[in-house]
């Protein structure tokens, strides 16, 4: 944890790899900023450092017009926190407060209101109302300046309860009025298209990201090359349709919503499947320790570990083995046969409830069957090591499919694979064994991106 004399030093050297981590308030003009903010560097009595954005909103400050720090990346701490406040905020993050409100967060998680609101302050400054509250001005304001929908829509669709809510909260937060906040589209956009930009902490490595999902696309459901990624997702409220393409510095993203109140779980699920809150230099920093993989690590700079949108479809993958040509084959006919139609050729995955009575293989069904009635949790809520233990006890499914399950639907940064074979190519070339990855803890899942890019090769 960070000192206020540490956060200081961070402010005075405008490092942008610590936007996102906490977030810096200026008593004297009432704005808080991301740490790189450009601004003059204000005199350190009239700072004030907040863990995040709702609690320097809590604290009644406004977001700074220049540096938007609520359009920041998620902190990367959630990445490795898999306890109780990592969780809560996932939850948070696809919008289950808007949905179930601070008892259904709390219910999820197996806590009170009064505890889960205690651990909440206690990490991150504010609640879980108020950290739902940031998230719903942040996505009101990307449906302010991306979509030419009337501002009582957009309300709605933020989460906001009422419009006086949704004004008030904008002007709150922004200082503005929503109108205002809007302006003038300076660019066409297409009809019932929501476009973004996704932040991220630089360096990452899209092409191979791209290209890791293009050789495990399933037809129908999916599309890649090394230059995009598209696919059909299913939402809490709807099905949706979203395309992922390199823009320079950010991630382009361009989704299209059968229902817009689902756009905070699109965007998180979308940042997850590209793992774009991590925060690749700190990993680096980690694995350079090991001499025998620091010139890999270093020659492929970014890497991230692709992960998924949408868990239960993930360990359907899983069991299936998307990872071979006749796992993939049986994949697509499980999305052809039982997934729903979207326009243009795309289905969505198959629903449980179709997948249980179906007769898909009998692993899927079982699985089907377990979270139907509510015997395994895949929600952004669960503990992976609850999840490792549930998914152990049903038929069809080993110990790798729960490591991939973990590490691509659940983000676990520590998973290693010793028998995967791009793996077992990447330890031969630099004279590694699996015996050396205990030295990679707690970043072994980025391990194996680095050891199975494939230009490694002995320095």
């Amino acid at each position: 944890m960070l000192t206020d004399e540490d956060a200081y030093s961070v402010l005075r050297s405008r490092d942008g790899r610590f936007d996102g981590r906490f977030f810096v308030a200026v008593v004297t003009t009432g704005i808080f900023c991301r740490p790189s903010c450009p601004a003059t560097l204000p005199k350190r009595e009239n700072v004030r450092f907040y863990p995040s954005s709702a609690a320097a909103l809590e604290a009644g400050f406004r977001a700074c017009k220049r540096c938007r720090p609520d359009t920041v990346p998620g902190s990367p701490e959630w990445n490795v926190r898999a306890d109780v406040v990592g969780r809560a905020m996932r939850l948070i993050a696809d919008g289950l407060v808007d949905r179930e409100g601070v008892a259904g967060l709390a219910s999820r998680l197996g806590y009170s209101e009064r505890q889960l609101h205690r651990q909440l302050t206690a990490d991150l400054g504010a609640g879980p109302q108020a950290l739902a509250r940031a998230q719903r001005a942040a996505t009101a304001r990307t449906l302010l300046e991306t979509t030419d929908l009337p501002a009582g829509e957009i309300a709605f669709a933020a989460g906001f309860s009422s419009i006086r809510q949704f004004n008030d909260t904008v002007r709150k937060v922004y200082g503005t009025t929503p109108g205002a906040l809007r302006g003038t589209p300076s660019v066409r956009r297409p009809p019932g298209a929501v476009r973004l930009r996704l932040t991220y902490r630089p360096p990452l490595d899209l092409p191979a990201l791209f290209s890791y999902l293009a050789n495990r696309a399933i037809p129908g459901l999916e599309e890649a090359t090394a230059h995009y990624y598209r696919r059909s997702l299913t939402l809490p409220h709807g099905l949706g349709l979203v395309t992922l393409r390199p823009a320079g510095t950010y991630v382009s993203c361009e989704l299209h919503l059968e229902e817009l109140k689902d756009l905070a779980a699109a965007v998180r699920r979308c940042r997850q499947v590209l793992d774009l809150d991590a925060d690749p230099r700190d990993i680096a920093d980690h694995l350079t320790r090991d001499p025998l993989l620091a010139a890999v690590v270093a020659r492929t700079p970014g890497r991230r570990v692709p992960g998924h949108v949408d868990a239960a479809e993930m360990a359907i993958r899983a069991i299936l083995n998307e990872e071979t040509p006749t796992g993939r084959s049986r994949l697509a006919h499980l999305v052809r046969t039982y997934g729903t139609r979207l326009g243009g050729g795309a289905r969505a995955f198959p629903r449980m409830e179709v997948l249980a009575s179906s007769d898909a293989p009998a692993p899927v069904a079982a699985l089907a069957r377990a979270l139907i009635a509510g015997t395994l949790h895949l929600g952004p809520e669960a503990d992976r090591d609850q999840v490792e233990r549930e998914l152990l006890t049903l038929p069809g499914i080993d110990a790798e499919a729960v490591a991939r399950i973990r590490m691509r639907a659940f983000g676990d940064p520590d998973v290693f694979l010793p028998s995967d074979s791009a793996v077992q190519r990447g330890l031969h070339r630099l004279g590694l064994t699996a015996e050396d990855a205990h030295r990679w803890r707690p970043w072994r899942s980025y391990a194996m991106q680095h050891l199975s890019a494939p230009y490694t090769h002995t320095p």
